[in-house]
């Protein structure tokens, strides 16, 4: 009996250490678990079982002079599922009956409103389970509307995340879209004031943590934002939307009505050189790139430098003036052509004998052989430092994309045609804007103002960079300005084009420009570029207007740029509220 009360002793001893050392044994993997492996645990905890989403920041808007939307952002939706989650799920209809819904079923609903077939999705499920069999994630859809987004909340379906983003929407179309650019489906800008821009536009993407569970659904409260998202800023363009869309119908009317391949139509303000409306045709729709022609995605406004034509013309006019070497009523003799002695040869665009013309009168019968004889007068160099002035050869101060300087070769190396063709804007290649901007200096009273289409970027913090300088530079005196728009009154009023480009109560002045193409091999193609440039009030200019078409066929001279010009200069005038002209034409002779 002692021996068995021994034993049964022994072992509740035994028992009692037992118990005691599995405890120990707790008690030890504790500490250890909450102190002295606790850091290392919990980081390893975290990263299996948090995860981390971007928040995006808004790209900034892009706006006119009046604030009217160019480019904004809109939240788009990019849909995914957990593939191992899919399964037949039951949900309430529209009469409160509970109902099960098959993954066949499912996957039918998503494919009509994403634009797939429910196999589709079904592959999409099936391909990631087979590469993964506890696959949490696929992408089903990208960049989905509002609409779309609800009407997929709408189906409640429960292995379904859609996932937010901004996106990019054009609310003008092709209106300006050449100016305003796009981006990529990932939100890269491509073109326009989108890419050189990007620096003002541009957003900073922030994120947030978040403990998920087993089914990798955010565990509600868990969400924390470690970095927050820093929005772009808003980007204020120079141009007014109501005259570049007036602008933008005239132009694509008269592209079409005259066969030819494209056309541009660009308003500037004289006293500032902003830019109210760089007008294209064909354009490109910012909301549909992959609808236009790769050739029509950028502005030719800026970058397709062509020979220009006699509205160079003006601009040897008012140099000579300038340069105390001639006046409106300068003498010269012009017949159908000329032959220097250096051996060149010049002729008019029409057969004619001897015609008496004053300066004048060159430009208003915009005689090549006349303002050759005339061009004579001034060195070389010196006509090649006053084109430089006028910003020929070199790019405007935009900086738009790609944007051409167009081609000015140094005086030296002109052989004795081009010496000539120079004169009358051959032998040398400019962008419709250079010209513009060149035209705007005489409008000005012969301050150039740097050429600008951005009026300056508001930051989030309301600071405003990116504002264009307001510095001019001097290229003619104002009398040469003066009297050199006074001379292109003429071309109005006595030249080839009538009425065409009369506008009632205000004295207009402009130039006109027909060239011949080179074929890139030392001849010409049977295609012209035609232009019209000028300026109103002449008594007190306050807008410059620029219409530049290409390849016309069935008006194969500026008379095919006139119309465009006369509409578009009137709606600028109108549009302005620019009063009428007070003072009358001095109306310069044009021949002795």
């Amino acid at each position: 009996m002692k021996h068995a009360n021994r034993i049964s002793r022994r072992r509740a001893v035994v028992a009692v250490i037992c118990v005691l050392a599995v405890f120990a044994a707790f008690v030890i993997r504790l500490i250890d678990i909450q102190v002295v492996s606790a850091a290392q645990l919990r980081a390893d905890a975290a990263e299996k079982t948090s995860s981390e989403l971007v928040v995006y920041g808004e790209r900034g808007d892009i706006v006119d002079t009046n604030g009217t939307v160019l480019a904004g952002s809109v939240m788009r939706y990019d849909l995914t599922v957990a593939p191992v989650n899919v399964n037949a799920f039951k949900r309430t209809d529209d009469k409160g009956k509970t109902v099960k819904v098959s993954v066949e079923q499912a996957a039918s609903e998503i494919g009509k409103i994403v634009g797939k077939s429910g196999k589709d999705i079904l592959d999409i499920v099936n391909g990631a389970l087979d590469e993964n069999p506890d696959s949490l994630y696929a992408l089903i859809a990208t960049s989905l509307d509002v609409d779309q987004y609800q009407a997929i909340v709408d189906l409640h379906i429960p292995w379904l995340y859609p996932k937010k983003h901004p996106g990019r929407f054009y609310p003008n179309g092709a209106i300006a879209g050449n100016l305003i650019g796009f981006v990529g489906s990932d939100g890269e800008p491509l073109a326009g004031a989108e890419r050189y821009m990007n620096s003002c536009l541009a957003s900073q993407d922030g994120t947030q943590a978040y403990q998920r569970g087993k089914d990798g659904v955010a565990i509600p409260g868990s969400m924390q934002t470690t970095t927050p998202a820093v929005d772009g800023g808003t980007l204020k363009l120079t141009i007014d939307a109501d005259l570049e869309w007036y602008a933008a119908q005239r132009v694509a009317e008269q592209v079409t009505a005259t066969n030819a391949t494209w056309g541009v139509v660009s308003v500037m303000e004289a006293s500032t050189g902003k830019l109210r409306a760089v007008a294209e045709y064909p354009s490109v729709d910012p909301n549909d790139v992959a609808a236009s022609n790769p050739n029509d995605r950028g502005s030719r406004a800026f970058t397709w430098p062509y020979e220009p034509g006699s509205t160079f013309k003006t601009l040897l006019a008012a140099s000579l003036i300038d340069a105390g070497l001639a006046d409106p009523a300068t003498h010269v003799l012009a017949d159908g052509w000329y032959r220097p002695a250096n051996g060149a040869q010049i002729k008019d665009s029409f057969a004619h004998g001897p015609l008496p013309l004053t300066l004048t009168g060159v430009l208003a019968e915009s005689s090549n052989t006349g303002i050759s004889q005339l061009g004579e007068r001034m060195p070389a160099k010196q006509r090649y430092e006053y084109l430089k002035k006028f910003g020929i050869g070199t790019p405007t101060a935009v900086g738009f994309p790609a944007e051409s300087g167009g081609v000015l070769h140094d005086w030296q190396n002109w052989d004795n045609q081009t010496y000539y063709a120079t004169m009358f804007g051959q032998g040398l290649s400019a962008t419709a804007i250079q010209t513009l901007n060149a035209y705007q200096a005489l409008a000005n009273g012969g301050v150039k103002m740097p050429a600008s289409i951005i009026e300056g970027c508001t930051h989030p913090d309301g600071t405003v960079t990116n504002v264009p300088s307001e510095k001019g530079t001097r290229v003619v005196s104002k009398k040469a300005a003066d009297l050199t728009v006074q001379m292109l009154e003429s071309v109005v009023t006595d030249g080839h084009f009538g009425t065409t480009m009369e506008i009632p109560g205000y004295r207009v002045a402009a130039k006109s420009g027909t060239a011949q193409q080179g074929d890139g091999s030392g001849g010409l193609k049977s295609t012209y570029i035609v232009s019209m440039t000028g300026m109103a009030p002449a008594d007190n200019p306050q807008y410059v207007v620029s219409v530049t078409i290409a390849n016309p066929t069935t008006i194969r001279s500026s008379a095919a740029a006139a119309p465009t010009f006369q509409q578009v200069m009137t709606q600028v005038l109108k549009s302005y509220g620019v009063p009428p002209s007070t003072e009358p034409a001095p109306n310069w002779p044009t021949r002795y």
